[in-house]
């Protein structure tokens, strides 16, 4: 009987000596209350408790684990133990109306550490349910506030300002927010038909921006092209029309010269007041091949062309009579008709016997 007492003893004390003497682990409190008042925190390490007197106090978490077939649900549960490591506080998609009326739905994502354990346990009764219900209502107030173009472009500042307020809340709740993120906005499914339409027709429209834009710089370009190359078209027919005024003046002045030339030995080989007689005379001889082309059978010649015609005639005679002197002047052995001038044998041969009769007529 003695026995028994003392094998229930012990067991009782074997009990006792194990509910007192806690080990907590790395990152981890326990939050420790003396007759139902907070006494301290049990941090790592070997802690023993007072049987009876000092128990720790029981905190609630909640988290979000996906099953076999992948749905998520939330699991909550009580422990005593305070994790002081950076927590995820995940939870289901929720409806949020825009300013402009149209549902969306938002997935958001907590993350937070325990900054102060005593205040995660005393200043609130349920710390992961009382941050998910803040974080709903503040993402609530912040889209409220946005159109949903605004929204979906402006996930960094709906996310600075979620965390802005979280954490000035938190503070008193001895957490401290770390970030803040939205996961997914899903539009309903006939405002995501109207933005890939929207998203399509801008598309489409940058396309023909783009084409038009380099069609009109193809055109700039051709039409730039085409001015140059009339430009120097221009410039080479300018060159040419110079260089070919040049040469005609070069030639021009060439005849010229010749015709000067010409002009002073046939007035050197002929008397004085003659040259002009006979360079008249050979002009109208030169016309008078012209005068002939025509289809009619009668030619009308000028009053003065007969009296010039007989001007040569006579001039002929005089012409002779000069080569013959220079003639019977000559060397012997030498032809005399070598030393008429080119002139004067010109104006021999072309006022022939025939020419003298045409003369006389």
């Amino acid at each position: 009987m003695g026995i028994a007492i003392l094998l229930v003893i012990a067991v009782l004390l074997g009990v006792l000596a194990v509910s007192s003497i806690k080990i907590v682990g790395q990152a981890e409190v326990l939050v420790i209350e003396r007759l139902g008042r907070f006494h301290r925190l049990a941090r790592s390490g070997l802690n023993i408790l007072i049987p009876f007197i000092e128990r720790p106090r029981a905190i609630d978490v909640r988290y979000l684990e996906a099953d076999l077939a992948g749905a998520k649900k939330m699991i909550a549960r009580t422990t005593t133990r305070i994790d002081l490591r950076e927590q995820v506080l995940n939870f289901p998609s929720q409806p949020v109306i825009t300013k402009d009326n149209v549902t969306i739905d938002i997935d958001a994502v907590l993350y937070y550490r325990i900054a102060d354990p005593q205040k995660a346990t005393y200043a609130v009764q349920n710390l992961p349910y009382a941050l998910e219900t803040l974080t709903r209502t503040t993402l609530r107030n912040i889209v409220g506030e946005m159109e949903l173009d605004q929204t979906l472009a402006s996930r960094d500042v709906i996310n600075q300002r979620m965390r802005e307020v979280i954490e000035e809340t938190g503070i008193g709740w001895g957490v401290d927010v770390t970030r803040v993120e939205l996961q997914s906005i899903e539009p309903p499914h006939d405002i995501q038909q109207s933005m890939e339409l929207v998203m399509r027709a801008e598309r489409e429209r940058r396309a023909a921006v783009t084409n038009a834009e380099a069609s009109k710089r193809a055109a700039i370009l051709e039409s730039e092209g085409q001015r140059e190359a009339q430009v120097r078209k221009a410039e080479g027919e300018r060159e040419a029309a110079i260089l070919r005024a040049q040469g005609l003046a070069e030639a021009r002045l060439a005849m010229a010269q010749a015709e000067a030339e010409a002009v002073r030995r046939i007035a050197e080989a002929l008397p004085d007041g003659q040259a002009a007689a006979y360079l008249l005379g050979l002009k109208y001889l030169e016309a008078l091949p012209h005068l002939a082309q025509g289809k009619g059978s009668t030619i009308f010649l000028p009053s003065e062309a007969t009296g010039v015609l007989g001007a040569v005639g006579g001039l002929r005679e005089m012409l002779r009579g000069i080569a013959t002197s220079d003639a019977d002047a000559a060397p012997a052995g030498r032809p005399g008709h070598l030393a008429r001038p080119p002139a004067v044998r010109s104006l021999l041969d072309t006022a022939g016997p025939g020419r003298d009769q045409d003369a006389e007529r």
